[in-house]
């Protein structure tokens, strides 16, 4: 170790030359470099120093701790010849010890302090021979300092780039070439993947790149210059895109819009009441690359989910149309037909008429729970008591009931607006419902009497509808008030129910008539009969033959003309035969 430190290059202190002058600022730089090259060279052909110097540093190491344990053992030993005297307690000698000992590394204390003003001097009187060496005309070190400012300025305003133009359009500067070509590989993996086709290319014809010398501030990073092209490319966006039940519906660039359009449409249909709305479909937002066609603005957004999945469906009235013929050609009830057009005759159909086919079905289904409190009836028990007077399946009221009265809370759920369900979390009973008191028939029924269902009057098929029609007939109505079930001469025509009936005979248009009357608010005629069987006044069960088909009357064919009253009103037999 000691000769490698010997075989340590030195040099002479420039500040012991008595004959020195001052050094340029070019000599002193050639200097630095000449003794940065000796350490280099020194290093080089002593690999090991690294290994001795760590050795040297142990050894070194090691010997301060002997010094140490050494010096421990002194004072040791001079506490015992002290005229403090030994103590037999271990805390009294202990504290003898380290009070024996305080003088001592007082001493040392000062002596290591002193060493390190020494040192401290030195390194003063070094510093002080290195400025001396540099001794610079003002001006010289006035100008040098000016033109390492100006040349920080300079690189910290200006850098090296590229500017990228795309078909006669700045797209602006990134730091390289190599960043535009990495830029235009990103583009075209996103989208190849985006639009689903792996053929697309940049088109590096319209591509441009010059390399120059650009303010920072000028120079984009590589993710913004990406948007920038693929803005020019005009064929995906990144966006935040909207889908419902993994289906992508619309897309918008502005962060955060799709979420204060979605919180508005559930608070439409909240209240003051509410305790929770969500939207039944899943709906989630992303952020990516997307198709610019379902870049929307936002006004159009909220329409679209305001709106429906599907347009709403409607039929214009022609010639010979009826509620039951369009109900049937839809698939629907004449029912549901007839709720979704409350403002129509359900007798009056004229034509070019607009009717309402299907209601628009919301895009976003919200369900809105609230928490409702309210008076609640409830319900009475009816107690009842066999009355032999009566036919079985009649009832009669001799002391009516009474609801009760609870205090309710309840979780009501709401749909689009629509309740669907309600909970009841709470109820407290106000007062208690009176028992109703009914008589209950036990007679048995004779077989006419009325079962209040109706059965098909005759086999064959329907020939024409309820309703509006074109009969050819000169002097017939437009407007069909029954069905035409059509069949061979002679078919035999049944009672549809039980009844009496009331009439029997020719009556004109209708030809020979059979009229029934089921007592319970329904009438039925069968018209347009070769034959009657039924009497008037006779009672009749359901399913009992009353007439034979033909074609008497106003008529064209064979057929049974089918034809209902409820409480002296015309209905259509679709009311208790929705199936037809």
């Amino acid at each position: 170790m000691k000769q490698l430190l010997a075989e340590k290059p030195t040099q002479k202190n420039p500040a012991q030359d008595p004959n020195r002058t001052p050094m340029s600022l070019s000599a002193l730089w050639q200097l630095w470099k000449d003794n940065l090259k000796s350490w280099r060279q020194y290093r080089e052909e002593h690999p090991d120093l690294f290994t001795l110097n760590l050795q040297a540093g142990v050894r070194h190491l090691a010997a301060r701790c002997k010094e140490i344990r050494g010096s421990a053992h002194h004072l040791m030993d001079e506490s015992r010849h002290s005229r403090f005297p030994e103590s037999e307690h271990g805390a009294a000698q202990l504290f003898l010890f380290f009070w024996n000992s305080l003088p001592r590394l007082g001493a040392n204390l000062r002596e290591r302090l002193s060493q390190r003003r020494k040192r401290l001097i030195r390194i003063g009187d070094r510093l002080r021979s290195f400025f001396e060496q540099i001794k610079l005309h003002p001006a010289v070190f006035l100008a040098s300092a000016m033109g390492i400012a100006a040349a920080a300025t300079i690189l910290s305003l200006y850098t090296i780039g590229a500017r990228a133009v795309y078909d006669g359009k700045d797209l602006g500067v990134v730091s390289s070439r190599q960043a535009v070509a990495l830029a235009v590989t990103e583009v075209e993996g996103i989208t190849r993947e985006t639009l689903q086709d792996s053929s697309y290319k940049v088109d590096q014809s319209l591509l441009e790149t010059k390399t120059g010398v650009f303010l920072r501030k000028e120079v984009a990073s590589e993710e913004d210059f990406r948007d920038e092209l693929t803005d020019e490319l005009g064929l995906v966006e990144d966006a935040y895109v909207l889908y419902v039940d993994g289906e992508k519906v619309v897309a918008t660039t502005f962060p955060g819009a799709l979420d204060d359009i979605l919180a508005q449409l559930k608070l439409g249909y909240q209240t003051e009441d509410t305790v929770d709305a969500y939207f039944v479909e899943d709906v989630e937002i992303r952020q990516e690359y997307v198709d610019t066609s379902y870049i929307m603005n936002l006004g159009y957004i909220a329409e679209i989910l305001n709106a429906t999945r599907e347009g709403e469906v409607t039929y214009t009235v022609k010639s010979g149309d009826s509620y039951y013929s369009i109900a049937g050609e839809y698939g629907i009830s004449v029912d549901t037909l007839m709720k979704m057009n409350p403002g129509y005759d359900p007798k009056i159909l004229r034509v070019g008429d607009v009717l309402t086919i299907s209601n628009a079905v919301p895009y976003l289904t919200v369900v809105n729970v609230e928490r409702q409190c309210y008076v609640q009836d409830v319900p009475y028990p009816v107690e009842y008591t066999d009355d032999a007077s009566m036919y079985q399946g009649e009832y009669k009221v001799t002391s009516p009931g009474v609801y009760g009265k609870a205090d309710v809370t309840a979780n009501v759920t709401y749909i689009n607006g629509t309740e669907t369900e309600r909970e009841i979390v709470a109820s407290v009973t106000l007062s208690q419902p009176v028992t109703e008191q009914q008589l209950r028939g036990t007679k048995e029924r004779p077989s006419w009497y009325p079962t209040g269902s109706f059965g098909w009057p005759c086999n064959g098929i329907i020939t024409s509808y309820f309703g509006r029609r074109n009969t050819g007939i000169r002097g017939a109505s437009t407007y069909h008030e029954a069905i035409d079930i059509a069949n061979g001469y002679g078919t035999p025509i049944y009672a549809s129910d039980g009844g009496t009936v009331i009439y029997s005979g020719w009556m004109g248009g209708y030809g020979y008539l059979v009229k029934i009357d089921h007592g319970n608010g329904y009438v039925t005629y069968y018209g347009h009969n070769s034959s009657l069987v039924a009497a008037k006044g006779e009672k009749v069960h359901k399913g009992q033959l009353i007439a034979r088909m033909g074609s008497t009357g106003r008529s064209t064919g064979n057929h049974c003309h089918f034809e209902m009253y409820y409480n002296n009103a015309l209905i259509s037999a679709r009311n208790v035969f929705p199936d037809i």
